[in-house]
């Protein structure tokens, strides 16, 4: 890893996912997937299972109509600010870029084993300044989504 004495601190505001359009036939499929689900539950007589599916039915809803914040981003020598929150440099083992449609995101892998990826979108304005003061200080890595993340893209969750 390269370690530099200093740097200029970029700033950026960004939402904190990318909110997908979802038209009234995708909630009509979540209705209809959550009744047979309901239906196999009464037929088993699965009663928490019952209540696992309409708990997360409505939490589901309740995601999907919840506008994503905008967030206030900050890179200086320390690591990335997200609002109060640090990711310090020694904490990150190394970050990929990753694009969907017109959006661009960096994504910071975590030394820890179980962590999460953490994804920072970014406006393409910033995005060499970005990717630069990350790569003075992280080694970059091919970013590819994972299973998860693609049937979250394919759901429009």
């Amino acid at each position: 890893m390269i370690m530099v004495s200093s740097t200029e601190e970029i700033s950026w505001e960004a939402e904190e996912y990318i909110a997908r359009d979802r038209n009234a036939w995708w909630y009509v499929g979540l209705v209809a997937v959550a009744l047979v689900l309901v239906g196999l539950a009464v037929l088993l007589q699965a009663w928490t299972f019952l209540a696992v599916v309409v708990l997360s039915v409505l939490a589901l809803v309740v995601y999907t109509l919840r506008p994503p914040r905008t967030l206030h981003y900050h890179l200086d020598n320390d690591g990335l600010w997200e609002d109060q929150k640090l990711y310090a440099y020694a904490d990150l083992k190394g970050f990929g870029i990753i694009q969907e449609d017109n959006h661009f995101a960096i994504v910071l892998m975590p030394r820890k084993r179980f962590s999460p990826r953490v994804t920072v979108y970014f406006p393409e304005s910033r995005g060499e300044k970005i990717v630069d003061a990350f790569g003075m200080r992280l080694p970059m890595e091919e970013v590819k989504l994972d299973l998860l993340d693609k049937l979250i893209k394919f759901l429009r969750i």
